[in-house]
């Protein structure tokens, strides 16, 4: 382990459209191979779809949608004396938007049959609403924090 100070936390330029830095560290997960205009396309082409599904301002369906997947609590494998313990810890914020802005890119990538656009911004709205899999999968994690709080002793 380095004793030496940590390194500055880069953050992400916010995009030129909201002017946020969640949107653009979203699209940059949403990135692969470097294609970001391909990435900004296709968040931006859902967003659309979700403003003629939906008559709610766009942005904010992304950012409510992005509040109910965020984590609070996840567990962690922990070693202890020869046993595995999985121990609840509390979710840092920037960690807790980065788990759930994945759940929801790969809850889309995992549905077949129409283009990311669309899997992307069906995705969105059902997260608007509280449900759909990357809830779920929020849901899961909060369950097994709760069944494994016994060992929120080995929190380190």
């Amino acid at each position: 382990m380095s004793r030496r100070n940590k390194p500055q936390k880069r953050v992400p330029l916010p995009d030129p459209i909201f002017n946020s830095e969640d949107v653009a560290r979203f699209i940059n997960r949403l990135m692969r191979r470097g294609k970001k205009s391909i990435a900004e396309r296709i968040f931006y082409n859902s967003l659309n779809i979700i403003k003629e599904k939906i008559k709610d301002e766009p942005i904010e369906v992304f950012q409510k949608a992005l509040k109910n997947v965020t984590p609070l609590i996840e567990v962690k494998a922990r070693r202890i004396g020869g046993s595995t313990y999985q121990v609840p810890l509390e979710v840092r914020p920037d960690r807790g938007i980065a788990l759930g802005s994945t759940w929801l890119i790969d809850t889309a990538k995992a549905k077949t049959g129409k283009p990311m656009e669309e899997k992307l911004a069906q995705e969105l709205i059902s997260a608007y609403n509280g449900e759909g899999a990357a809830v779920k999968k929020r849901e899961d994690t909060h369950k097994m924090a709760e069944a494994n709080k016994a060992f929120a002793h080995y929190r380190y």
